[in-house]
């Protein structure tokens, strides 16, 4: 029976730069993802500057720009009157781009492919067992056994759901426009495709798609693609020899366009975590660790998404805001610190 160093659950972002790290450490990694890739996936498909250097780690960079995007040079705010406020981004090679999640997600996943990663796709994980190392059931009835389990399988994780840990309670330029219903983000992905996301409430939802199909002359039977709820309480990044990571923590809210860097990130320092204590540091200690790292990289950013978040449960108080001219200053460096590269 082999016994994996670490198997990670979910081949999106997180899962996927997870286990490229950690099969670039020399560890026996295992993925397992419920769909095959290319898929879609629900998400504004903006790549923060911020994701540059981990993707330079991953020798990712090139291929990335190989691939269908926009460079984006501002983002337009636009209040339900249609004040706009028009702020630049950063420029030069390191800017922010809009990438399509299907084309970036399975360039990813190949890579931890290619550098030794056992990758599993349409395989659904149905039972979790801990007894010192993990057992973990699939649906095709065939079982997989790792010493450490890594939840990367999004912001519904059948991991927490398995370990009861989820709570009870259930063109170039950057759109992100305020309206009655809630809250419309336009970005092109490359020169013939837009990605449209609509937030709102379950009473304001089905007005905002009647008013994107007015305003952007979408077919009535075009097919739309929903997560619920937008927000959740966080789970724990670490427990025992349990790691999650990227929307599984459940810890961003998708406003900013930094969801993929955290998903990258926290990949990269979960394999870090794992491959120290494979090669025997002290597992909490280890732990600690990168429950740290992961708090540090959020760390004085979340009040952002939580601003954003306010803003479309809000849409009107978030109209004032823009159509204040003297808070431009405020959007201006909110959007700065947003698209600013960290290493």
């Amino acid at each position: 029976m082999e016994i994996f160093d670490v198997a990670i659950v979910g081949g999106g972002p997180a899962g996927s730069s997870c286990a490229a790290f950690c099969a670039l450490a020399g560890l026996q990694t295992l993925v397992l993802e419920r769909e095959r890739f290319p898929r879609e996936k629900v998400c504004g498909d903006c790549l923060n500057p911020s994701s540059w250097p981990v993707l330079e780690r991953l020798a990712l960079t090139r291929r990335v720009l190989d691939l269908p995007h926009s460079k984006l040079s501002s983002v337009e705010f636009i209040a339900i009157d249609g004040h706009k406020v028009v702020v630049d981004l950063p420029t030069g090679d390191d800017c922010e781009i809009s990438v399509k999640r299907s084309l970036f997600d399975d360039l990813v996943l190949r890579r931890a492919r290619e550098v030794g990663a056992l990758v599993r796709e349409e395989t659904v994980v149905t039972a979790l067992d801990h007894n010192g190392d993990w057992k973990i059931a699939t649906a095709a009835s065939e079982d997989f056994h790792a010493r450490a389990l890594i939840a990367a399988d999004g912001r519904n994780s059948t991991v927490a759901r398995l370990r009861n840990l989820l709570p009870q309670n259930f063109g170039k330029r950057i759109v992100l426009q305020f309206l009655r219903e809630g809250y419309s983000g336009q970005a092109p992905v490359n020169k013939t495709e837009l990605n449209l996301c609509l937030v709102g409430t379950p009473p304001t939802i089905s007005r905002l798609r009647q008013w994107a199909q007015s305003h952007f002359e979408i077919a009535a039977n075009q097919p739309w693609r929903t997560i619920t709820p937008l927000t959740r309480a966080p789970v724990p990044c670490a427990r025992e020899n349990l790691l999650f990571i990227g929307d599984a923590a459940r810890v961003v809210e998708p406003f900013t366009g930094e969801g993929i860097y955290y998903a990258l990130r926290s990949g990269e320092l979960a394999a870090d975590a794992i491959a120290k204590i494979v090669r025997g540091k002290d597992r909490q200690l280890a732990l600690r660790e990168f429950a740290r790292d992961c708090a540090e990289i959020y760390r004085g950013r979340l009040w952002i998404n939580r601003l954003a978040r306010a803003a479309v449960l809000s849409p009107r108080l978030a109209s004032f805001f823009i159509q204040a001219a003297r808070v431009e200053p405020i959007f201006r460096s909110l959007t700065t610190k947003i698209a600013t590269p960290k290493l």
